[in-house]
C-alpha cells in the first residue's frame, strides 16, 4: 500500500529525511538559482581557470567557518515557536545580530570577500553585464538598487533600505551560498548579508560595473 502523508508518499519521505544531515539545515537554492535554459554545471561565462578556482576556494573556506559561528551562535538562542509572532522573530533576529556583531568585532573588509578573490568576483560580473543581456540585467538591478548609503563591514543593514534583487545570470557567477547568506547590490557595491540576523558580513566596492 502507497501510504501518504499530507499527498506524500512516506516511502520518499523517508529518502529525503535519510538524505540530510542531522546537524546543517539543506541549503536554499534561493540565492544560486540558474536560467531555466543554462546546464546546471556551467557558469554563464563559462568554466573557470585552474588559478580562478583556488582564489575562490579562498572565499568559500572563510564561507564555511562564517556559517559554522552563526549555526553555533543562534542555537545558543532560545528556539522560536511555530507560530512566533513578527515582534518575537524581530527580537530573536535582534538578538543574534548582536552576538554575531560581537564575535566578531574585529571583523574588516576583505574576511569573506578574501583580496585572492575579489578580483576573480570582479572579472565574472564584468563578463556577465559585458554579454549581450548585460544592459537589461544592470537595469533590473538599478530599478531597485538603493544608492548614497553609507556601510560597514558587521553593522545592521539599514531596516529603511529595500533589497535589491539579483538576477540568476548573475548569481550563476558567484560561490554558492547557503540559506543563512545572500547576495545583493548597493550601489556598485556587492554585499553579502547574513539574512537571519540582518547584518551585512562583507562587501566588494565597485563590483557593479559602469
Amino acid at each position: 500500500m502507497n501510504v501518504t502523508r499530507c499527498g506524500v508518499p512516506v516511502l520518499l519521505l523517508l529518502m529525503l529525511t535519510s538524505c540530510r544531515s542531522p546537524d546543517k539545515p539543506a541549503p536554499s537554492p534561493a540565492t544560486t538559482a540558474s536560467p531555466a535554459d543554462a546546464p546546471p554545471t556551467e557558469r554563464v561565462v563559462g568554466p573557470l581557470s585552474p588559478a580562478d578556482a583556488a582564489a575562490l576556494a579562498t572565499m568559500n573556506d572563510r564561507l564555511r567557518a562564517y556559517i559554522d559561528l552563526h549555526t553555533k551562535l543562534e542555537r545558543s538562542l532560545p528556539a522560536l515557536p511555530k507560530d512566533a509572532t513578527p515582534e518575537q522573530i524581530d527580537k530573536n533576529q535582534r538578538q543574534l545580530e548582536l552576538l554575531v556583531r560581537s564575535a566578531r568585532a574585529d571583523a574588516k573588509l576583505g574576511d569573506i570577500f578574501t583580496p585572492e578573490a575579489r578580483p576573480v568576483i570582479k572579472r565574472l560580473l564584468a563578463a556577465v553585464f559585458g554579454g549581450p543581456d548585460g544592459k537589461q540585467l544592470k537595469a533590473s538591478i538599478m530599478d531597485e538598487n538603493p544608492v548614497g548609503i553609507t556601510l560597514s563591514v558587521n553593522s545592521r543593514y539599514p531596516d529603511t533600505v529595500p533589497l535589491s534583487s539579483v538576477p540568476p545570470q548573475v548569481l550563476q557567477t558567484l560561490p554558492k551560498l547557503s540559506e543563512d547568506l545572500e547576495y545583493h547590490f548597493i550601489g556598485d557595491r556587492l554585499i553579502l548579508l547574513d539574512t537571519h540576523a540582518h547584518l551585512i558580513a562583507d562587501y566588494i566596492d565597485g563590483a557593479l560595473p559602469e
